[in-house]
């Protein structure tokens, strides 16, 4: 019954089918095969959606549709040009700046491309550089939005294995810049061999103080949000609503850009992420406590095991998994299908959750770089009106830095576990 189960699944994925039914009608089909009564179908579903921390999903999306709607995104944006215009890759290092600022207000890659990714690459051709690379490096940069806090891959994480959402989010800070380092290096690298453009100057004191002034309402709200976990005046999911609150705060009276279309704008496309995301979240919740059922947890744990007992070798194991899964996958839906399953094993070989967290959705992540299911890839030929062809011919030399960063982080878990181990 299990290998009916899974071929079914990957059947219905591969023709094409939406995620949600490839995962449903097998799951429904198990129910009713075993004479389960259906009403156990909607009971595991909603049983699902009844959790706090994915409360904090649907907030943190709609702080990143409000930035984009109030016009905060385009102060992030000339604040980072001021910062780093002028560093050898001009705008391209901007880009790459801009998206680890607002990285640490949205918490989602695609948020990141959709919204500062149009200014980007806007930007970036209007000074000479070629659209297919402008694309490409925008994808790269928004992946640090998904391990920056506030990341929802990693809350999705922590809800599904049980692990410290605070920890998870700030153990994600160092691989953060750890990455943004790697990437501005290998512009650097690039900018010298193909002479990109940049600012003609520093920006004056004055220049560089308006700049900063203008952004230092947004720029505070990471500050305000990790501050208040790390301080423990708030949990994640009222983090969330207090930097709603926050951002709606100086859009309407500091910036005095928010109007009552931008909220409805907002909470419509709030409405149509969060509930793509939802309905994942309930159906492979349903699909995961079939496989329960099945022992596949435990076979696979035993099977992983007997491979080897290192923890080193497990997540290279795990690393060469993931990164097949994510080319097929979306990241929510691994992060709940495959996370349950692995993490159990990697836990008793002594890899640390929270490690084996930030591991996994970083990892995950570049499946959004990688075709055939690359939905980063996607998106920024729509909005950069390019191939995907031309894009993925630019993203071959940022893969290194990306991969070299996933490699840093699984080879050295203290620079990730660090800054948890003074919360615990």
């Amino acid at each position: 019954m299990t290998f009916l189960l899974l071929a079914s699944f990957t059947i219905f994925f591969l023709f094409g089918w939406p995620v949600v039914l490839a995962i449903m009608l097998p799951a429904v089909g198990y129910v009713l095969w075993n004479d389960f009564p259906l009403e156990l179908v909607g009971q595991r579903m909603v049983y699902a959606l009844d959790s706090f921390p994915l409360v904090a999903v649907p907030i943190f999306i709609f702080v990143g549709n409000l930035m984009n709607q109030s016009g905060i995104t385009e102060r992030i944006y000339r604040f980072s040009s001021a910062v780093v215009g002028r560093i050898h890759g001009g705008l391209a290092q901007v880009n790459i700046f801009a998206s680890l600022v607002f990285s640490g207000m949205s918490g989602a890659a695609l948020a990141d491309i959709g919204g500062l990714g149009r200014i980007e690459i806007k930007a970036m051709t209007s000074h000479g550089f070629k659209r297919e690379f402008a694309g490409a490096l925008t994808c790269a940069s928004a992946i640090v939005g998904p391990i920056f806090p506030p990341s929802i891959p990693l809350i999705i994480y922590g809800s599904v294995t049980n692990v410290s959402i605070v920890q998870l989010l700030v153990a994600g800070i160092v691989p953060a810049l750890i990455c943004v380092v790697m990437l501005m290096i290998t512009v650097a690298v690039l900018a010298w061999k193909r002479d990109f453009p940049r600012a003609e100057r520093w920006p004056t004191r004055q220049e560089l103080g308006e700049s900063f002034l203008q952004a230092l309402p947004a720029l505070l709200t990471p500050v305000l949000m990790i501050s208040g976990m790390l301080i423990g005046w708030f949990t994640p999911t009222e983090a969330a609503a207090v930097t709603v609150a926050y951002v709606i705060f100086i859009s309407a009276l500091v910036y005095r850009t928010l109007t009552w279309q931008h909220l409805l704008v907002s909470a419509y496309e709030t409405l149509k992420s969060t509930s793509a995301i939802l309905v994942i979240v309930s159906a492979a919740a349903l699909f995961g406590w079939i496989m329960a059922v099945e022992n596949i947890p435990q076979t696979v744990a035993r099977e992983l095991l007997t491979l080897s007992k290192d923890p080193l070798m497990l997540l290279l194991i795990v690393n060469l998994l993931l990164l097949v899964v994510g080319m097929f996958l979306d990241s929510t839906t691994a992060t709940l299908l495959v996370i349950p399953i692995i993490a159990g094993p990697l836990h008793l070989a002594g890899v640390d959750p929270v490690h084996l967290g930030i591991v996994a959705i970083f990892n995950l992540m570049l499946g959004l770089l990688t075709p055939p299911m690359g939905l980063a890839l996607f998106l920024i030929s729509d909005i950069a009106k390019v191939s995907m062809r031309a894009v993925l011919k630019e993203m071959l030399p940022l893969y290194i830095p990306l991969v070299g960063t996933l490699a840093i982080i699984t080879l050295f878990p203290e620079l990730t576990l660090w800054l948890p181990k003074m919360l615990r």
